[in-house]
């Protein structure tokens, strides 16, 4: 169920280059990556809390521009909760809602991340599963 595709950020790269990544690729998880070692994960959420409202509006102000210069350490969550590749899926889903946690980077055994597990693809999983293939038996 997870996604093997990771795009990474470092932790001192920009705010605006971690919404770069967001635009460009359409999702809502960005990993953080210090020597290929997980230290934190950036959501779009995280993002638009540290974000003006003015940014890109006629309104703008220097100090909004500033907002997007700031690193990405200074908006991410550390110590992301992690799920290992084997674990099943109700540990995953257990977990998430323990923790309040909208995803699970997935890590491997040498505890680099080797996948994302979200919210949405649990859904995923479980409609692919539970769904019966035609609507009339619904």
């Amino acid at each position: 169920m997870m996604s093997p595709k990771l795009v990474t950020i470092g932790p001192d790269d920009s705010v605006e280059a971690a919404q770069r990544l967001f635009e460009l690729h359409g999702f809502h998880h960005l990993l953080v990556l210090a020597e290929r070692q997980l230290v934190g994960v950036v959501s779009d959420r995280d993002l638009l809390r540290n974000l003006s409202p003015f940014v890109d509006k006629l309104a703008e102000r220097p100090q909004d521009l500033a907002l997007l210069q700031r690193r990405v350490h200074q908006i991410m969550a550390r110590q992301p909760i992690v799920i290992g590749e084997e674990a099943p899926l109700d540990v995953a889903a257990c977990m998430m809602q323990v923790h309040d946690v909208s995803c699970l980077p997935v890590v491997g055994m040498t505890g680099r991340p080797v996948g994302i597990l979200t919210r949405s693809d649990l859904l995923r999983g479980l409609a692919s599963c539970a769904v019966p293939a035609e609507p009339a038996q619904w």
